[in-house]
């Protein structure tokens, strides 16, 4: 299955040092996994696709974060 691979591939990527473009694009790519793996999870109902998509989530909500900036305090 070349989806299941490319989203091992994107979870094993470092992540450091990117710029915001890199971010942006971090975030879409992350995104498209998660929706193309949760077709795959409504067919077969595997946990192991389900454990993926959720860290792949995690990986997207620090890259979206960061994007983001920290609130302000006021």
């Amino acid at each position: 299955m070349d989806l299941i691979d490319r989203a091992l591939e994107f979870e094993q990527r470092k992540m450091r040092s990117l710029s915001t473009s890199d971010r942006v694009k971090i975030s879409r790519e992350a995104k498209a996994l998660i929706l193309d793996l949760n077709k795959i999870y409504k067919a077969k109902k595997d946990e192991k696709i389900m454990d993926m998509m959720k860290r792949i989530t995690v990986i997207k909500r620090k890259v979206e974060k960061r994007l983001k900036g920290a609130p302000l305090t006021a």
